[in-house]
């Protein structure tokens, strides 16, 4: 391909790269416009299948974006090819020709983080780009952290929403607790504690548009929103967590009665992690102010999990968790009367 060459704008290893894929020249000439001010970003080419393999087999790549008709290697095959090369690497399929196959395939076939139709928007094409890379990040600390490390790279998740400021922390205490109560082994606790951490994870790949919405999310959006667990769950694979922790992330909102996502699953067909966190997540949003409703008292989140039992939970790991909650609410009604009180000594004194 003579008019065009694979463009560095920041060169050296550890940088953000980013290869982009298409057997036609003025695309690949827009796409390197389109990103050219971008420091942040290295930025790679290719005007074919065959040769991106051998870029990936040669560099540090954290995304390739990859139109979907080329002659040769199809996008698709190339996609699954590199997730078997680079697991780590992040992985767009971008198509002219959009349908519902070629859309299932990329999900079932490549495990596509995500789906683009040309012609672009070119703000929507960096925001999704942006966003892979975001993922591809924690992917990559993940892969190489110790355990320390896993809980501030959930906080760091959880400054896209900060109405869960503390919400993975706090998930991770209750689900441990729990965990200890009915005996499980230290190993269990400790993964126990990885995946309250984690089980959130999958909303780096939400946008904070919708994260945030002050209100009732539209279909579109909360399929979104429905889909973290899957996005979650592939993270924690790539950066080879064991599977214990990555069932916590993918089946934290499955429900026991069969009626949650993203399976339905039901009862024990559930793990047992999975359950104890689902428990540990619902008490603590009841608890905490979210964009679309402020914080329940204690009273509404006793009457609430109370009618939730039957359906979201597994009986017997609620009712040994009434003891856990009723200390933390408790404990919630203490520091909230010793503010009440605090508040009216600073009136009583400005009086």
């Amino acid at each position: 391909m003579p008019d065009i060459k694979s463009e560095e704008f920041i060169s050296g290893s550890g940088m953000r790269t980013v290869l982009f894929v298409d057997d036609e020249v003025p695309v690949l000439n827009e796409i390197q416009q389109l990103f050219s001010d971008d420091a942040a970003m290295r930025l790679l080419v290719a005007s074919s299948g065959e040769e991106a393999l051998k870029i990936v087999r040669t560099e540090d790549v954290w995304l390739v974006v990859s139109d979907t008709h080329m002659p040769g290697i199809s996008g698709i095959e190339l996609l699954e090819r590199i997730r078997h090369i680079s697991p780590t690497t992040g992985r767009i399929l971008m198509t002219a020709h959009a349908d519902l196959k070629t859309a299932i395939d990329a999900i079932n076939i490549s495990e596509a983080f995500r789906f683009i139709i040309k012609p672009w928007d070119n703000d929507e094409l960096k925001s999704i780009v942006n966003e892979a890379l975001e993922r591809s990040e924690v992917v990559r600390e993940l892969a190489h952290c110790e355990e320390g490390t896993i809980l501030s790279i959930a906080q760091a998740i959880e400054l896209k929403d900060p109405y869960t400021r503390g919400h993975c922390d706090r998930v991770a205490e209750y689900a441990s607790t729990l965990a200890m109560k009915i005996g499980l082994p230290e190993e269990s606790i400790v993964h126990i504690k990885q995946g309250g951490w984690l089980h959130d994870c999958g909303k780096i790949g939400v946008p904070g548009a919708v994260l945030n919405f002050p209100g009732k999310l539209d279909e579109p959006s909360l399929k979104i929103v429905r889909r973290h667990p899957l996005w979650g769950a592939e993270v924690a694979r790539q950066a080879d967590l064991p599977t214990v922790v990555v069932n916590m992330i993918l089946y934290h909102h499955e429900r026991y009665d069969g009626s949650g996502y993203p399976y339905g699953l039901k009862g024990e067909e559930i793990t047992l992690e999975a359950r104890i966190v689902t428990i540990a997540d619902v008490f603590d949003c009841l608890r905490t102010q979210r964009p679309y409703r402020a914080a329940c008292t204690n009273d509404q989140v006793r009457k609430i999990m109370r009618e939730m039992s039957e359906a979201f939970f597994d009986p017997h790991l609620i009712e040994l968790f009434q003891a856990i909650a009723e200390k933390v609410l408790d404990e919630d009604a203490r520091r909230a009367a010793t503010h009440h009180r605090d508040l009216a000594g600073q009136g009583s004194r400005h009086a």
